[in-house]
């Protein structure tokens, strides 16, 4: 289903008011964040887990520090 909106001035910048339906379908409310992808001259909408960007910066951080042992197992 699309859905469409205005973009707005709120105070001194812009803003993208959301429907009531399509926030309850991406179960996002107030102060929650919301990716912006671009692929193939489109945008993806997606919110933002907080858990899953925690879990990704702990795997980068093991990535880095033992990128050389992994290189060594994969052989």
């Amino acid at each position: 289903m699309a859905h469409k909106s205005k973009i707005r001035k709120i105070g001194n910048s812009l803003g993208i008011l959301l429907p009531k339906e399509l926030l309850e379908e991406m179960r996002v409310g107030e102060g929650d964040e919301l990716s912006f992808d671009k692929a193939s001259g489109t945008y993806k909408v997606t919110p933002v887990d907080p858990h899953f960007e925690k879990l990704m910066a702990a795997y980068k951080d093991v990535a880095t520090r033992y990128r050389n042992t992994f290189r060594e197992l994969a052989k």
